[in-house]
């Protein structure tokens, strides 16, 4: 007999009753069948237990550092689980991270091209992102949830768990597995916007101890709000595994998603807002022309063996391939309102011409787009070759009880990334764009199309990394956590010599490289906390990490050495890792009478003690470890069950962060214009909530609010050294959802995202241009589980 219970626990009284009734009917006729005039029974006692885990509520992360139970890790460790993000629709991992107060993104262009461009505590962690424990460094942007059972954002410096970087934290991707249970699930979707959606998740038991999963998608909607930007993309990941529920396990797994995106930039900012006039709907590049073509492949082994209960191993290997070409065009250009005026938001001078009549007799105002944004293509490489062995080791020294996690791991990676001009003349000149209407850009690019090389770079990064955690439990209420990573970093980036667009025939051409820039690091990383647990629902926690980063913390960051170009101040190869250190004290609490609603607060401070800046003495080319900056702050949350209908999911975060130092030393005499100043995109305050409620006959009501503070957009500089500082203005968005349980097997569901068409703006360039957020959009989707 099946026994189906829905995940909000909605039928469990039901289920018990019927447990109860059944219980009490067995004894009963089976002493009817024996004795017509059977003696009045002794019913034997039942007891029933829900132990299923609260929604929301996952217990443990993926990584086997992590050997404790969540409230029992010093850290602030936010997890989002599968349901969590398939009940709110969030389709991309930028949409998921933005319900996580603490992180913010940037505008997913620059060095490293187009994609996720995070801040987590206020530090960049672009870099930071781990797929099932394992690096994933790419710049790409990462659109799809389908093959994920979970996120792991963990807050604070901890290169001692992921390696090299990690300042402010760490996001953990984690996949599905096969599992020993069959089940296949369909789910389709029709909303606004030209919204089609298709996945399904099946799983296979092919064996007493193997089982195969496959999960797909299709997917295609206009971004809402906006006139031209779209996204398309399809994927799929098969995966088999062999000898589960054994001490032998074996996974082997495939993910493969492509996407053929038109990206947006967004709105032209001058200062703290909008260009007046501008609409969230205008699109200031070319559609026939501006494209984000990215494609993904991945394939992943997994070898895990229990020795007993002392002794487990875990080997990982994976090999992936991850490209991507881009043309863009953001907002960038002169913006004129009236002859001889300055264009909108500058100054004349030499530099900067007034605005011309040939600009703005035709259009009042006008738009001339310039700018490096500019057609401006890249097409990257990213390939990864990485082993990872973990070995869990459970033993006692005296009354002591110790939980330790060896490991090694090694990972080769390789980026190429040639950057060119699509709108350039047949002999390599530069075309100049047309002026237009400032209020009805010109979206349809006719000019000539002769791209044209300006850069290549070719990098690789081998890291070599062995590491330790020991977690020590002194008796019921107190234990220890420790961790060292040893690593060894080195790095290659050659820079070709490119023929410039005044170089005529040699134009776009490769004319040679440089010298490459080499840089090899030894990095000691650490971390260290104290549990102390006054009863087994709550612990209090005391803790310190840090973090290393090298002038070349992955495949695709900068690194400039004497010979590699031709620059002659700012080198960065010979400069030793920067560090960063965070100091944290918390508590976690599983209350109420269920223990299903957990709740956690913070108080952290992280410090960046020797960031990169330049040396202010021509007779010094490198850069030196001067500058200085704090993010300190506190964080509250809440998780689970408040009561057996009702689930909720909130977080908020506070941070304050400052520049402590901004020059070298040798140049502080001079003064230091921005000692004191925030750090930009750091919001102060920041809050998510999602919740539901189970009503009867299979209805769930579900409602999200999502609010960022204001950011600073830029900061003070030499010559403009006090003054208010540019802001990003707060907002709050709110989503609902309304579900059906028509059965037991199917499942309709209504979301509306933005549900008061708030119009707001995300990831900031500068005080140059913002992201609008998407307008008020609708989906129904089905769902049918067999």
């Amino acid at each position: 007999m099946a026994l189906i219970k829905s995940r909000k626990h909605q039928d469990l009284p039901q289920l018990k009753h019927s447990v109860v009734a059944l219980a009490l009917a067995l004894p009963a006729t089976a002493a009817l069948a024996a004795d017509p005039a059977p003696a009045e029974p002794t019913l034997p006692a039942v007891q029933i237990t829900d132990t299923a885990p609260a929604p929301y509520t996952p217990n443990k992360v993926q990584s086997p550092k992590y050997t404790e139970p969540l409230r029992d890790t010093p850290k602030t460790v936010t997890v989002l689980s599968k349901e969590l993000i398939e009940d709110q629709n969030l389709l991309s991992l930028r949409d998921i991270l933005s319900t996580v107060p603490g992180i913010t993104f940037g505008a997913g262009e620059g060095g490293s091209g187009y994609g996720d461009s995070i801040n987590i505590r206020g530090f960049a962690a672009s870099n930071d992102i781990t797929i099932d424990g394992m690096r994933d460094s790419a710049q790409y942007s990462r659109t799809d949830p389908f093959n994920l059972e979970q996120i792991e954002v963990t807050k604070g410096s901890s290169s001692a768990v992921n390696g090299a970087g990690s300042v402010g934290g760490n996001i953990n991707l984690v996949s599905k597995a096969p599992r020993l249970e069959n089940s296949n699930t369909i789910s389709t979707g029709i909303g606004s916007d030209g919204y089609y959606r298709a996945t399904a998740d099946v799983n296979r038991v092919i064996g007493e101890t193997s089982a195969l999963r496959l999960n797909i998608m299709g997917h295609q909607n206009d971004v809402p709000g906006r006139d031209v930007e779209n996204n398309k993309r399809w994927g799929f990941a098969p995966s088999v595994a062999f000898g589960l529920g054994t001490d032998t396990r074996y996974t082997l797994s495939y993910f493969h998603q492509s996407d053929d995106n038109i990206p947006q930039f967004g709105q032209p900012f001058r200062g703290n807002q909008v260009v007046p006039g501008t609409s969230r709907s205008q699109y200031y590049g070319f559609a026939n022309v501006d494209t984000q073509e990215s494609t993904t492949d991945v394939l992943t082994s997994l070898f895990e063996h229990d020795f007993g209960d002392k002794v487990k191993l875990r080997n990982q290997t994976r090999v992936s391939k991850t490209s991507q070409f881009t043309i863009t065009d953001g907002p960038e250009g002169r913006i004129c309102y009236a002859v001889g005026r300055a264009p909108l938001g500058t100054t004349i001078s030499a530099t900067n011409a007034a605005c011309s009549a040939a600009e703005v007799s035709k259009y009042k105002p006008s738009f001339t787009p310039t700018g490096g944004s500019r057609g401006n293509v890249r097409d990257t490489v990213n390939k990864l070759l990485a082993n990872q062995t973990d070995v869990t080791w459970n033993f006692n020294t005296g009354s002591l009880a110790h939980t330790l996690v060896t490991g090694v791991a090694l990972t080769h990676e390789g980026y190429t990334v040639d950057s060119s001009q699509e709108f350039a003349n047949a002999n390599g000149t530069n075309y100049t764009i047309p002026t237009t209407d400032l209020y009805n850009p010109n979206t349809n690019y006719t000019g000539p199309r002769f791209r044209r090389l300006n850069s290549r770079v070719d990098s690789t990064v081998d890291n070599m990394a062995v590491y330790a955690f020991d977690t020590v439990k002194f008796n019921d209420h107190w234990s220890v956590n420790g961790g060292l990573r040893w690593e060894y970093n080195d790095t290659e980036s050659t820079t070709y010599n490119v023929g410039a667009a005044t170089a005529g025939a040699n134009a776009g051409k490769i004319l040679g490289a440089y010298t490459p820039a080499k840089k090899t690091d030894r990095m000691l990383s650490y971390q260290g906390g104290v549990v102390y647990k006054p009863v087994e629902e709550g612990s209090i926690y005391v803790s310190y990490s840090n973090s290393k980063t090298p002038s070349k913390a992955t495949v695709n960051g900068t690194c400039t050495s004497v010979g590699s170009s031709t620059t002659t101040t700012g080198f960065t190869c010979s400069v030793d890792p920067e560090t960063a250190v965070t100091y944290e004290i918390g508590t976690k609490w599983d209350v109420l009478e269920s223990k299903k609603l957990s709740v956690n607060a913070a108080l952290f401070r992280t410090d960046r003690t020797n960031y990169k800046v330049a040396s202010n003495d021509p007779s010094i080319p490198d850069q030196q470890l001067d500058g200085q900056s704090r993010v300190q702050g506190i964080e509250l949350g809440v998780s689970g069950l408040i009561t057996k209908n009702w689930s909720v999911f909130a977080n908020y975060s506070y941070m304050k962060s400052e520049v402590l130092q901004s020059v070298s030393n040798a140049a502080k005499a001079g003064g230091d214009p921005l000692a004191g100043d925030p750090l930009t995109n750091v919001p102060e305050h920041a809050f998510s909530l999602w919740t539901t409620y189970d009503l009867p006959q299979g209805v769930q009501l579900g409602y999200g609010a999502t609010y960022q503070g204001s950011v600073y957009l830029n900061q003070h500089s030499a010559t403009y050294k006090t003054g208010p500082l540019d802001k990003l203005p707060s907002y709050w968005v709110h989503r609902a959802t309304a579900s059906y349980k028509v059965n037991r097997n199917l499942n309709l569901r209504l979301t509306v995202n933005n549900l008061f068409d708030k119009l707001y703006y995300t990831r900031p360039r500068g005080s140059g241009w913002a992201t609008p957020g998407d307008a008020r959009n609708y989906v129904l989707d089905a769902t049918y589980s067999f």
